[in-house]
């Protein structure tokens, strides 16, 4: 079966208004250092780049909140921050964003801050300052009354793992027991981090691209059939129901289940940066469920969503009006079934 199936209507794009999205996850700052470099160190065979600019961008689960209000909907970030600078930083920036906070602050860990050092939009170097030890049982019971003082108010749950010691097996055990005891059911997504893959057991859909697919699964992802067989163990090992995985130029492949897989090919027109690519998939898809869409259409609205932000450099966003017009203009992707 091929042909229109799943394709959403442009009008769908005014219901991710004003819908609610609960992002959990490790929190970033991005911090850029731009400039020219025109010569070679006489200290070490390095360049010298002259900084000319700097700038600021959230980063990991901020960048997820920020493509969700970009789009019309209300995103909340819970996570944890350092007692620092960077801390503040971030804080200022999520008051620009419109995203509302849930952070919590942890003193005795830095705030996760990736700065690369940009010389002619080539990136020559990237410096990591982080705490990536697992959360104690302490720094939990500080993240998790948070977490479920906002569950309530949320259909949707996106859970952003980049490996930085909140997503452990405690955490999940308690955060799906927190789930459980909501009056109303929450979707819980996951953009996952392949070492933790066993700890996602329970969650409605996770969203890896083609390399997290094959470490996830301990299997190669060249061609449909191994991606078929990749996306089927993960299912299996897993116990999610659902699974999407992003393939890149080649689109995404969407797993209702082991025997109904869907493929979906790219909507970019242009790729200049995928920075941030797959924030843009899993807010987008989240807002998108979030606002009642069926869950194929929800993937192809997300695949419209990122092919707007890989046409455009650094981390970018879509808008609704940006969406609408591609949903307009570009011919309607041809969805096919892959199982």
């Amino acid at each position: 079966m091929s042909g229109l199936y799943g394709v959403p209507d442009p009008a769908s794009v005014a219901s991710l208004a004003g819908k609610r999205v609960l992002v959990v996850g490790d929190v970033m700052l991005d911090a850029y250092l731009m400039g020219d470099a025109e010569r070679i160190s006489p200290e070490a065979p390095v360049p010298v780049v002259r900084v000319e600019s700097e700038r600021h961008l959230l980063g990991g689960a901020g960048n997820v909140a920020r493509n969700i209000v970009a789009l019309g909907g209300v995103a909340t970030l819970a996570g944890t921050v350092g007692s620092d600078a960077s801390a503040e930083k971030i804080r200022q920036l999520l008051d620009e964003e419109g995203i509302r906070s849930a952070l919590v602050t942890l003193p005795q860990r830095p705030t996760t801050v990736k700065t690369r050092v940009m010389a002619r939009r080539q990136q020559m170097l990237r410096l990591d300052q982080e705490n990536s030890s697992d959360f104690s049982q302490q720094e939990l019971d500080m993240i998790l009354p948070v977490i479920a003082s906002e569950l309530g108010q949320h259909d949707v749950v996106i859970l952003s793992d980049y490996s930085k010691g909140l997503v452990t097996s405690l955490f999940m055990t308690e955060l799906h027991s927190l789930l459980r005891a909501l009056p109303h059911p929450v979707h819980l997504l996951v953009d996952p981090k392949p070492s933790n893959v066993d700890l996602y057991s329970g969650a409605f859909i996770m969203t890896p691209n083609t390399k997290e697919t094959g470490e996830c699964a301990g299997l190669p992802v060249r061609n449909r059939e191994e991606i078929l067989a990749a996306g089927r163990t993960i299912l299996a090992r897993t116990g999610c129901p659902h699974l999407l995985t992003t393939l890149g130029a080649d689109g995404m492949a969407l797993f209702r289940s082991s025997d109904e897989v869907w493929h979906v090919p790219t909507m970019a027109q242009d790729v200049f940066d995928v920075t941030g690519a797959g924030d843009t998939v899993i807010g987008t898809l989240g807002l998108a469920l979030a606002a009642g869409l069926d869950l194929l259409e929800a993937c192809v609205l997300a695949n419209y969503a990122a092919g707007l932000v890989v046409a455009q450099v650094g981390a970018a966003v879509a808008s609704p009006d940006t969406l609408v017009e591609a949903l307009g203009r570009l011919p309607a992707p041809h969805v096919s079934r892959w199982a």
